[in-house]
């Protein structure tokens, strides 16, 4: 009978035992899932910082304008330049 109780004790030891190190395996596995995500977040921060400072850049009116002399050869409206059409006919 006392053998008996030894063998169960043993077994439900030995099954508490390999659930302890599964528990700390999928802990440190998960630390390591968060450390990674932490480190893709700084990343997509600083990329985020970057974006936000290039559309500043681009979107200002002297570097558009430059951009349509300098490669689109184009110059800005003057009035003697501009022409008025008026609907005939009628």
């Amino acid at each position: 009978m006392i053998g008996k109780i030894n063998v169960v004790l043993t077994t439900v030891l030995v099954g508490c035992a390999l659930s302890v190190v599964n528990a700390r395996y999928q802990r440190n596995h998960l630390v390591n899932d968060i450390e990674k995500l932490a480190t893709q977040q700084r990343q997509l921060d600083i990329d985020w910082s970057q974006l936000q400072l290039d559309q500043s850049t681009l979107g200002k009116n002297e570097r558009i304008e430059q951009i349509a002399r300098v490669n689109l050869n184009m110059a800005p409206l003057s009035p003697a330049r501009t022409q008025y059409l008026t609907e005939g006919g009628k």
